[in-house]
């Protein structure tokens, strides 16, 4: 027996709460320099500790580096302000939400 998803009321597999969450969340990229000369990439505003660590697999497996997630912040190893952007498109965020 499939479970319901308490907010939108439909079964968990056909559930269409994160691709709604996802037209609505403000997404700030930001890098900073750590100590001994390490970048690393910032990203915050995403709405759950769920939704950030589905993004965060992703991220990490498509840069090929290291990271983690802090309540609702990802945080990356390296500088990757500029292919960011690419890739939260193809996942499905809007454009003009995206702070870069």
């Amino acid at each position: 027996m499939n479970e319901v998803c308490p907010t939108c009321g439909l079964q968990k597999n056909l559930c269409v709460c994160q691709e709604i969450a996802k037209e609505n969340q403000r997404i700030q990229i930001t890098v900073r320099k750590i100590k001994f000369r390490k970048w690393v990439t910032k990203i915050q505003g995403l709405e759950s500790n769920e939704i950030a660590k589905n993004l965060e697999k992703i991220l990490k497996k498509k840069f090929a580096c290291g990271g983690t997630v802090k309540g609702t912040i990802i945080e990356l190893q390296g500088d990757h302000k500029k292919n960011i952007k690419k890739v939260l498109l193809e996942q499905g965020y809007k454009e003009e939400l995206i702070d870069v």
